[in-house]
């Protein structure tokens, strides 16, 4: 027999987000056995802000993303506070946190339906037991949860326009403090907005039920009772997801490096009223840390341990530096090269634990361990879903997502509830020079803002996202991306259609779009590539 003819299909997008990256794919016999991913699209923020005033960044990051501003605003915000040593009044973290909050609820049902769950949809899935119910639910515009979940998405936002005028690019978080002072009304039209969103999707569609019964889960085994119980359980969008992502075998591919990072979040309005770069890990109420399945061990995560790597990426810098030491020096010999470089996207790692796997996974492993202080949130279920099922996975790496949805509403309503309208809004603060560094957990993982003010003017302004830390490419030792490690291992059931391969990039929820190359490792013939819309 010949070789197999090359196939130019072109499928639905890969990121389904927004931006420009490649995935390329080595199968040999049906598996991926390498893989590389190339961000195509040069942003160039950092070039941007430079020699600007200090509080472009305000205006300028929000722009990085038409999804997640907040959470950049949110950093730009407390790297200055860190820059100029401000003080800021309990009411201001109160609504930057709500502010963030917000974003991320609506971001949920947004990638649930509209990025992840169509491809259960998939043809490939037919055989399936529960394909029929995915089909009725979860294709595209027509499916009945698919309508309802992503017109709902848009209400908790609602409230971050409450805040900042508007939803997304708003700039009412600033150097100490926030610009808006919200009435009463305007608190009890949140509450109402909340509870809508509550009554009408989160307890009867996503969970099945209500929020108090969700919150006794503590342990696999509580999940597995808890699916069983009722048909509601089952039947709700969680249940089924769980229930068909083990039927059509996501939980047997897209593992990963296992190492893990989160920044934490939610500063706590009583803690960090005089913020500082060593201070913040102590006063967060969602925890920070760095995770190592292997060793089964938790630590904090402290930011001078980054580096980023350029050897594989389109930069003419050092490699191996700290964001405060770079100068994003961009070089116009861009080709693509698999054997040298092949990105916009730095390999960021841990100084001392290499590459680690950013998003809601990483924040619920984190979640799960006793570092850190006291009075911090934990939460056990998924890190012990980890340890029972032997590691990550596809499956498991979305369900994390999908759990951390009660929490997040949690902390809404009590940033609502904490609320002294009488009390200060913001505090003007003394312009200085300084390097600050403001850090958040983007709903896709951990983003962070380094900003340098000298002579009055930012003089280096770096930003490392939740997709740089996943996306990248190899480093100078060789080592994958958290994506590219999550496809080794994947089956591919049909090389003109690698449904598979979406469904582990799109299990990160990477912030840009995707165009797939698959590939035989064997003969080095192209068999099929996916040009994205």
């Amino acid at each position: 027999m010949g070789e197999p003819a090359v196939q130019t299909l072109d499928i639905s997008p890969v990121g389904r987000v927004e931006g420009d990256l490649d995935v390329r794919v080595d199968i040999d016999d049906g598996v991926v056995v390498n893989a590389w991913t190339s961000a195509e699209l040069f942003r160039g923020f950092e070039i941007i802000l430079r020699d600007k005033d200090p509080q472009a960044g305000l205006v300028v990051t929000p722009r990085a993303c038409g999804i997640c501003g907040a959470s950049h605003l949110t950093c730009a915000a407390w790297a200055l506070d860190t820059a100029w040593g401000t003080t800021v009044p309990r009411n201001a973290i109160l609504a930057r946190n709500l502010g963030q909050l917000t974003e991320s609820l609506q971001s949920l049902p947004r990638h649930h339906y509209g990025l992840f769950m169509i491809d259960y949809t998939n043809k490939n899935y037919a055989a399936s037991r529960y394909y029929a119910e995915a089909v009725k639910r979860w294709t595209p515009f027509t499916g009945t949860n698919y309508e309802l979940g992503v017109t709902i998405s848009g209400r908790p936002v609602e409230i971050y326009a409450l805040l900042g005028g508007q939803w997304p690019h708003s700039s009412y978080m600033v150097p100490g403090g926030v610009m808006c002072a919200p009435t009463l009304t305007d608190v009890t039209r949140a509450w109402s907005i909340l509870e809508h969103f509550r009554s009408n999707w989160f307890e009867p569609v996503w969970l099945g039920c209500s929020l108090e019964r969700y919150e006794q889960i503590r342990s696999y085994d509580d999940f597995l009772a808890w699916l069983e119980e009722k048909p509601e359980h089952a039947n709700s969008d969680l249940g089924l997801y769980w229930r068909m992502s083990q039927d059509i075998g996501l939980d047997k591919y897209g593992v990963g490096h296992g190492k893990y990072i989160s920044w934490g979040y939610l500063p706590h309005e009583d803690r960090y009223n005089e913020p500082t770069i060593e201070g913040r890990n102590a006063a967060v109420i969602m925890k920070s840390g760095v995770y190592n399945g292997a060793s089964d061990s938790h630590k904090l995560m402290d930011q001078v341990h980054t580096r980023e790597d350029v050897t594989r990426a389109w930069y003419d810098e050092p490699g191996g530096l700290h964001p405060f030491d770079r100068t994003t020096a961009a070089i116009s010999n861009n080709d693509m090269d698999p054997e040298g470089k092949y990105s916009w996207c730095t390999a960021v790692h841990h100084e001392d634990n290499g590459r680690l796997e950013a998003g809601p996974l990483a924040r619920q492993l984190v979640a799960g361990g006793d570092h850190g202080e006291s009075w911090q949130h934990t939460d056990p279920l998924v890190l012990d879903m980890y340890r029972r099922l032997g590691g990550a996975s596809v499956a498991l790496r979305h369900f994390a997502r999908m759990h951390e949805g009660v929490k997040i509403y949690r902390q809404i309503e009590r940033c609502l509830r904490e609320l002294r309208l009488d009390d200060e809004w913001y505090i003007k603060p003394t312009e200085t020079d300084g390097q600050g560094w403001g850090a958040t957990e983007a709903i896709r993982g951990a983003l962070c803002h380094w900003i340098d003010v000298r002579d009055g003017k930012i003089s280096n302004y770096q930003i490392i996202a939740p997709t740089t830390w996943n996306v990248g490419p190899r480093a100078d030792n060789g080592e994958r991306g958290p994506i590219e490690e999550s496809l080794i291992g994947t089956p591919i059931a049909d090389p003109s259609d690698p449904v598979e391969v979406g469904h582990v990039c799109r299990s990160y929820d990477s912030c840009l779009v995707c165009t797939v190359h698959a590939h035989d490792a064997k003969t080095g013939e192209e068999l099929a590539r996916f040009q994205t819309a």
